[in-house]
């Protein structure tokens, strides 16, 4: 996972992203990458619950 934390309390999960970050171009090189969790992953151990996020921005124009 790239810049991606969260919480869970009782049923609410929380995601934290900081968008200050950046990781560089995706494959694309479309947008730049912010936040991802790099495919679907178990939101706990103990849940059934996925989650899959890709964070980005718009390339800028050169």
């Amino acid at each position: 996972m790239k810049n991606v934390d969260w919480t869970i309390d009782g049923d609410i999960l929380t995601i934290r992203v900081d968008l200050s970050q950046s990781f560089g171009p995706s494959a694309s090189g479309k947008t730049i990458i912010i936040a991802s969790t790099e495919g679907n992953v178990a939101v706990a151990s103990d849940r059934d619950e996925k989650i899959g996020l890709n964070v980005y921005r718009p390339r800028e124009p050169r």
